[in-house]
């Protein structure tokens, strides 16, 4: 990675310049210190505290990332919606893990990734996940392929700049065409999975409109404000409308067979170009069939 310094940051010592013009973190110029990454100028290694020039070419190699022990590659078939040499988005199917766990040691999005990146020769590349799904709700996911278009896509995400909207179907007729919900989520104290709405938790906004009403159900777009564990699973229920196929917080199994929740776009800016990102993906086959089938009724 290299930038021709200009005119304004002429003066500039190099940990400055990366800080406040690149927003490199703390935490990655340590590890390009100390880690095995290297910094030049004009081809010649500098330390942090060199004054840079116009006109200098500064140059950044990032030390090589360690991949974990219990991410094992796999040969997956992934759906690439949108790749370069910075991120990646995948569109996720339901009943695939992102990330290993005990209950998915394999077959996870993030074994599928590391198998990819080997296919590619990317042996230096690990898994940075920006934007995570429960293992049943399928649709896009946001992939860094660095750790720091990492660390910029994340600080996106926790200011709020990460935009994601979800098609949802919900049991019953909702009464209002749009709506907030702002309701506090805590862990439920008899789970370590479930959530609930609890006025101790953390404020959790959730965001819905109306798109159609279905034969005892209606299809909503949901756009989250705050990102809580489970937050539009519980939202909904709260409001007495669970997701169809959630059974975990109240929704019925007979005609789906996971919670009926997919994340159809996605909005970034991009970590290197900082042009805005947006891209979408339609109803997977169970939820269309689904709308199709109460929609005939």
């Amino acid at each position: 990675m290299k930038w021709i310094i200009e005119k304004q940051h002429h003066g500039m010592i190099i940990r400055d310049y990366l800080q406040t013009i690149q927003r490199f973190s703390r935490r990655i110029i340590i590890a390009i210190k100390h880690d095995g990454g290297n910094i030049k100028v004009n081809g010649l290694t500098k330390t942090v505290r060199y004054e840079l020039a116009q006109g200098d070419i500064l140059e950044i190699d990032f030390p090589k990332e360690k991949v974990s022990q219990a991410l094992k590659p796999e040969k997956l078939n992934l759906n690439i919606v949108y790749e370069d040499d910075a991120v990646m988005v995948l569109n996720k199917p339901a009943r695939m893990a992102v990330m290993p766990s005990p209950n998915h040691l394999s077959g996870t999005m993030a074994n599928g990734l590391l198998g990819y990146y080997q296919e590619q020769n990317r042996n230096d590349f690990t898994v940075h996940v920006v934007t995570r799904l429960d293992s049943d709700t399928s649709g896009l996911v946001l992939i860094a392929k660095d750790r720091y278009s990492h660390s910029l896509l994340s600080a996106q995400q926790q200011s709020g700049n990460v935009k994601r909207k979800y098609m949802a179907i919900v049991q019953g007729i909702l009464e209002n065409e749009a709506a907030t919900i702002d309701a506090p989520i805590a862990r439920a104290p008899h789970s370590i999975i479930e959530r609930e709405v609890n006025e101790k938790g953390k404020q959790a906004i959730t965001h819905y409109k109306k798109v159609k009403n279905l034969v005892d159900h209606t299809l909503v777009e949901v756009e989250l404000e705050t990102g809580r564990t489970h937050q539009i699973r519980v939202h909904f229920s709260h409001l007495g409308h669970p997701l169809a196929g959630d059974d975990l917080y109240g929704g019925s199994l007979q005609i789906i067979g996971r919670q009926a929740l997919h994340c159809c776009l996605v909005s970034f800016e991009h970590p290197i170009t900082k042009q805005n990102i947006q891209l979408q993906s339609n109803l997977p086959q169970d939820m269309e069939h689904m709308a199709t089938r109460l929609n005939l009724n």
